[in-house]
């Protein structure tokens, strides 16, 4: 570095405090120190790094695996850096084949239209939208002729492609591998190029994908993205990748009482995880939790409670927070019934099949559904549980309707 350019202590000093503020919880950066010259360079120019986080708008609901990255963006744009919000409606088409035992079904521009909408619409409780520019990958992506395509891929090899740990496995199981799915990784990172990215934040499944944004940038002359991959967060069974399909999320979009309850089982040896990957607390606070929660003097229920009180505050406000708070303590901790059960008029027979009550109520999406929660024991009315999944509800005014652990129903006949 020459002697023009070399930093003041007190740029020396906001380089090392960016780093410090964006290594939380990363799992790599490849490569570190490319991270610093980047952030020594923004310093010494005021000129802010593009950091780029790519979106697959093929499952809309957001849960708390999805909010890791989202925090750390949080952290580059206080830091006074762009964020490139890059929603792949393109891309959404195929669908990233990361993770899958099969191809995936392409999804129809209104399908991903609207997916992305509401992906906007749900980050927007963790990023400032004002502050992040928006991008669609189509707006580049469309415009490649065949030549052009033929040009991009001629930077990958099969063997490459086939080193991918889910392509290697449907490889080898003789699953069928469709050529479409190879271009997924080539177009994401082509968005790279097109957006000329500093930084590509991503899962630790994703880092295939966004070190194929340096290998492009490289292939057309632009200086290469540093990738930054974060972990996984597993969900509420303790063992698999938060997923909605796998019914073992926690949505920030679900009411405080579902946000609560459901935070009050993750798996104790979880919680700290959650701390550190799912929330903005400071280290210090977690690291002295941490240490409360070994020589016991914090109960992990109260860490929990306190981490559930955390989630609904961030995504519900501060005031519903406590009331969820205080109806799980009521109802779970006190076993009593909530005082403000919703109150549904009733004006069909004076006795139902337990099954048709629960759908009619709108408690149980299907039969099928509502048939399997009173199998596994989850269905109460007036406080006793149901075993008979044939059984005929006499129907009556102030009956009240139990699915689970947080969903109630009290009838009115008259």
């Amino acid at each position: 570095m020459s002697e023009e350019t070399k930093l003041t202590l007190e740029q020396e000093q906001e380089v090392e405090r960016q780093l410090e503020i964006l290594k939380r919880g990363v799992v790599e950066i490849t490569p570190e120190h490319e991270l610093k010259k980047k952030i020594e360079k923004s310093v010494r120019t005021g000129k802010p790094l593009k950091v780029k986080l790519g979106m697959d708008p093929s499952a809309p609901d957001v849960h708390l695996g999805h909010t890791v990255p989202l925090h750390k963006l949080r952290q580059f744009q206080e830091l006074g850096h762009e964020i490139q919000m890059l929603i792949g409606d393109f891309t959404g088409r195929i669908g990233d084949p990361t993770g899958k035992s099969e191809t995936r079904k392409q999804l129809s521009d209104e399908d991903v239209k609207r997916n992305a909408m509401t992906y906007v619409e749900q980050y927007g409780k963790i990023l400032d939208m004002e502050k992040a520019t928006i991008y669609y990958n189509s707006e580049w992506l469309k415009a490649l002729s065949f030549e052009d395509v033929i040009g991009l891929s001629a930077n990958m090899t099969v063997a490459r492609m086939l080193e991918r740990d889910d392509f290697e496995k449907r490889y080898k199981s003789g699953q069928p591998i469709s050529i479409h799915e190879f271009f997924y990784p080539l177009m994401q990172g082509y968005d790279s190029v097109a957006l000329e990215s500093d930084i590509e934040v991503g899962g630790t499944d994703q880092k295939f994908n966004l070190l194929m944004g340096r290998t492009l940038q490289e292939a057309y002359g632009k200086e290469k993205q540093v990738a930054m991959t974060l972990p996984l967060i597993e969900g509420l069974d303790g063992e698999r990748k938060m997923s909605k399909s796998l019914n073992n999320y926690i949505g920030i979009d679900e009411s405080p009482n579902e946000i609560f309850g459901k935070s009050m089982s993750i798996p104790d040896e979880l919680m700290i995880k959650y701390y550190k990957l799912a929330t903005d607390i400071p280290m210090d606070e977690i690291n002295a939790l941490e240490e409360g929660i070994k020589n016991g003097s914090v109960h992990p229920r109260d860490a929990k409670m306190n981490l559930g009180a955390k989630f609904v505050e961030m995504y519900h406000g501060k005031d519903a927070a406590d009331e969820a708070k205080n109806y799980f303590q009521t109802v779970f901790q006190k076993r009593t019934l909530p005082t403000d059960i919703p109150e549904v008029k009733w004006s069909g027979e004076d006795a139902v099949w337990v099954v048709e009550l629960l759908v009619e109520l709108k408690m149980m999406s299907s039969k099928g559904e509502a048939r399997r929660m009173v199998q596994n024991g989850g269905v109460k009315v007036n406080e006793e549980k149901v075993e008979d999944v044939q059984a005929k509800i006499k129907i009556e005014d102030g009956l009240i309707v139990q699915v689970g652990k947080r969903k109630f129903a009290k009838l009115v006949t008259h």
